[in-house]
């Protein structure tokens, strides 16, 4: 029979002895077990590179515009670009009356003469509206001309018939439009040409820009019988207004 011998109380002293108590990670979960490395969070390189999109895309922007300035002032010291210019041939009512119910009916013939002075610009524009009022803004007629390409060096006549459509008067303007009518002086009249326009030199062409031509000293009379009567235009001077959404600018 074997005696069973355990160990003696120096050995287990021993034993316990190298092991540490309480047990440490590495001797619970092994010790081959990799060590936890905290990855670089991506979010920052990411702003990063969005910053640097906005500073480049906003220096390029700048260079563009400067690029923009420089040609343009070259432009205009190389060809010193003239305004265009309007001016009122003839204007002929046939028809100009209120009727009994307030209601305006007329009809006129209006030939405005456009001018381009310049050697190598071309004008380019949109249909233009065409607005006749009366100072206290009493709309007489309305139309518009065609759209048109403006030549170097050339003058243009636009023609068009323009009318009311029978359009109804308040009281207050029917009854200040009938007394101005029968002043032999003639009604005055205040002419607006609305349009959009752009300019072109050899390949280049600008963005268009609105302008508005404002024509006054116009004096009209009522017809008398069937022939037109003719406007005084002798003292009609039109203005020239460049209509740009940031700033507006007066030739």
């Amino acid at each position: 029979m074997k005696d069973t011998v355990f160990p003696s109380s120096g050995q287990a002293t021993n034993g316990a002895a190298k092991r540490s108590f309480p047990a440490t990670k590495s001797q619970l979960y092994g010790a081959t077990r990799p060590l936890y490395r905290p990855q670089p969070k991506p979010h920052r390189y990411r702003r990063s590179c969005c910053c640097s999109c906005c500073i480049w895309t906003t220096v390029t922007i700048l260079i563009l515009l400067l690029l923009a300035g420089v040609s343009a002032a070259i432009l205009t010291l190389i060809y010193s670009p003239h305004r265009p210019t309007f001016t009122v041939s003839s204007l002929k009512v046939s028809t100009l009356k209120i009727t009994s119910s307030s209601k305006l009916i007329t009809n006129i013939t209006l030939n405005v003469n456009a001018k381009n002075p310049n050697n190598e610009l071309i004008y380019i524009y949109d249909p233009i509206a065409i607005s006749l009022t009366t100072k206290s803004d009493v709309v007489i007629a309305n139309g518009s001309f065609g759209p048109f390409v403006h030549g170097t060096k050339n003058n243009t006549l636009l023609k068009a018939t323009i009318s009311g459509g029978s359009q109804e008067l308040d009281d207050s303007s029917a009854g200040e439009l009938r007394v101005a009518l029968k002043n032999k002086k003639g009604l005055p009249l205040k002419m607006k040409l609305d349009t959009k326009v752009k300019a072109k030199i050899g390949g280049l062409k600008t963005p268009k820009v609105g302008i508005r031509v404002i024509c006054e000293g116009i004096k009209v009379t009522v017809p008398n019988g069937k022939s037109p009567s003719k406007a005084s235009i002798s003292n009609a001077k039109c203005k020239v207004d460049l209509r740009v959404k940031v700033w507006r600018w007066t030739f």
